[in-house]
């Protein structure tokens, strides 16, 4: 409880507002209790889905070497050889190397939306669901400006997740050169990047494209 009253007192923003839950349309009805072990298999799962696995060596019959034997089996005094692409030679083949393979795991749509909705609920609770009215006042990105914008609310020096539609290619090119911001898109929200973050922020512009989003985590 005196963590909430601490987090409260920090949160003394000039042209930002902390969010409430029935700012955004949630309630109390909504919360819902997620096991650690659910966030452990979303973050895992998406972890795991996002590795390419095109890694991959050449085995003795893929590698582009003659097959020819290189000298005959007795009298040169040297040891037996069968050909080139034998994985004890130079440039031969690999043994038991690793192939291209498909790695994933499968984690359930109500797992995904629960651990968001979760999460979601932690940043309100510690008041951390920012507000920010700003806007670009130009055509073209201005990391300038969007930092000053920041910088006028102490969330210049926090990590933060700012909330930008997909069109607005200025407000994400505004922001995307500063170190401590990462830009989470609406329609491609996770796990990962929601929980990696001390402040969620959203301009007070776009705040209708935000409750669309966390409405679907209900």
């Amino acid at each position: 409880m005196n963590g909430r009253k601490d987090a409260q007192q920090e949160n003394s923003f000039v042209n930002a507002v902390a969010l409430k839950a029935a700012d955004i349309g949630f309630s109390e009805e909504h919360r819902k209790t997620v096991a650690p072990e659910s966030f452990s298999i979303a973050i895992r799962g998406l972890l795991q889905n996002w590795r390419q696995g095109t890694v991959g060596v050449k085995t003795r019959s893929e590698v582009a070497r003659s097959g020819i034997k290189p000298w005959k089996q007795k009298g040169t005094g040297r040891a037996r050889a069968g050909d080139a692409r034998s994985p004890l030679w130079r440039g031969g083949g690999v043994i038991f190397g690793p192939q291209p393979r498909t790695r994933g795991l499968k984690v359930s749509k109500a797992m995904r939306k629960s651990v968001a909705a979760s999460l979601t609920w932690h940043f309100l609770d510690n008041r951390s669901l920012i507000a920010l009215n700003w806007q670009p006042t130009q055509d073209i990105p201005k990391t300038k400006d969007a930092f000053a914008a920041l910088r006028a609310e102490g969330l210049h020096n926090v990590t933060i997740n700012l909330f930008v539609a997909p069109h607005d290619v200025t407000l994400a090119s505004s922001f995307s050169n500063i170190p401590s911001v990462r830009i989470v898109f609406f329609d491609a929200a996770n796990a990962y990047d929601l929980a990696d973050a001390k402040y969620w922020v959203v301009l007070k512009k776009d705040l209708e494209f935000f409750k669309e989003m966390v409405a679907r985590w209900i």
